[in-house]
Formats: C-alpha cells, structure tokens, sequence
C-alpha cells in the first residue's frame, strides 16, 4: 500500500521539523511563520532549530503553529 502523504502530494508539518526544512518542503509556510512573527525564516538558526525549540524562543504555541502550518 502507498503512503498516501506521499501520494498526494501533501507534506505534514511535525514539531520536530527544521524550519529550513519545513519552507524547503512547504514553501508556502513562509507567509504562515512571518504571519506569527517569526523572522526566523531568513535567519541562520532555521538550519538547526525545530520548530518545537522556535516556538518556545519566541513563546509561541506550537499546537496552534502547526495547526496553521498543516492547512
């Protein structure tokens, strides 16, 4: 059986995603993480921070983050 993630296309942020990795797979997540005030996106820290450690830099709520990052 085919993983359907896969099939579709479709990519499923996780908190223990680089966020260097999740705009390479997602480059739309861009808009999503300047939206939430994370600047981290141009910032060298995105080639080794989760986006779990970035929520907690910045006291953000990852749940939410996610939530938005997966719609």
């Amino acid at each position: 059986m085919e993983d359907t993630k896969q099939t579709t296309g479709k990519v499923e942020i996780t908190r223990d995603m680089l966020i260097g990795d999740i705009i390479q797979v997602k480059p739309e997540s861009i808009n999503t993480l300047l939206m939430a005030g994370m600047g981290c996106i141009a910032c060298p820290s995105s080639l080794y921070e989760t986006l779990d450690e970035a929520c907690m830099v910045h006291g953000m709520d990852p749940e939410y983050l996610l939530e938005e990052l997966n719609k």
